[in-house]
């Protein structure tokens, strides 16, 4: 299924999104993994994006948001450079400690 991921006000249409509650450091986090495409039209601003590694997300279908880095992450093909390429993106985020 489905689901809208935004972070930082980008939105992404993901699949496979699993959240689940961590412990970390003796706190209570969430943990969201999800699988993304990224064609080669989108590929600068995402890939910009996740440098930042600073991240507010919402996922609006799972009544979620919180501030979060990513914790792993890996994708299918490294140059979407060339018209019409597409790949597939992993990417775990893990709420910031407070």
């Amino acid at each position: 299924m489905k689901q809208t991921i935004i972070i930082n006000d980008m939105e992404l249409i993901a699949s496979n999104v699993r959240a689940e509650s961590i412990m970390k450091n003796g706190q209570l986090r969430t943990k969201l993994n999800f699988d993304f495409k990224v064609t080669h039209d989108m590929y600068h601003d995402v890939t910009t994006l996740l440098y930042e590694n600073d991240f507010i997300v919402k996922v609006p279908d799972k009544n979620l948001e919180f501030s979060a880095v990513i914790t792993n992450y890996s994708t299918s093909i490294t140059n979407l450079y060339e018209p019409g390429a597409v790949g597939d993106f992993k990417l775990e985020l893990t709420e910031k400690e407070s």
